[in-house]
């Protein structure tokens, strides 16, 4: 059975990361991760591909020693979907696909899992857009490139952050079960 999602109006970009955001209040609270959710979205027919939120899917998935980000349980949903690998899904994602992901894809893992921005340049030029709705904070890895090797690579990369209901939302989600916050 298909998932169901919110109907959101075309490029109602603010719409789609208070989606992502309700797929991060999904995510099991820890004070040694964040909590992040993502959308995947064919821009171009306004449907919603596949959604994420870290910690979704289980760890003993093949390659990937760490705990599954949002963003790779979006890449995964597509892959499994189409009977194929996360890492194949650019052959089936539609022409402008775009993702939202409530936090900056990280570019560093202390798991050694592969990270999501690495998993995002490695589809190619599948994704054209990614909206992010705040910088990665530098709780467990400082000065996270990951914005600026996706511009690198030619992705247009949308920052939501000074949206100040959205990043408060989100700020309140990400930290859940961190102390202090």
């Amino acid at each position: 059975m298909a998932a169901s999602h919110p109907n959101i109006a075309p490029g109602d970009h603010k719409a789609y990361m208070l989606y992502a955001v309700e797929q991060a209040r999904l995510s099991p609270p820890s004070p040694s991760k964040f909590c992040v959710g993502a959308v995947l979205v064919d821009a171009d027919k306004n449907v919603v591909l596949s959604t994420g939120y870290s910690e979704e899917l289980p760890r003993d998935r093949p390659g990937d020693p760490g705990s599954t980000h949002a963003e790779h349980c979006c890449f995964i949903k597509v892959g499994d979907a189409h009977g194929i690998s996360d890492f194949d899904i650019a052959k089936v994602l539609p022409s402008n696909t775009v993702l939202y992901t409530t936090m900056e894809p990280c570019n560093e893992r202390l798991s050694g899992s592969r990270t999501c921005t690495e998993r995002i340049l490695g589809l190619g030029n599948a994704i054209k857009t990614v909206y992010i709705g705040i910088r990665e904070p530098d709780t467990f890895i400082k000065h996270n490139e990951g914005i600026t090797r996706l511009e690198k690579a030619g992705i247009k990369v949308v920052l939501l952050e000074d949206d100040e209901e959205v990043r408060g939302k989100i700020m309140d989600v990400t930290f859940a079960g961190h102390e202090g916050h």
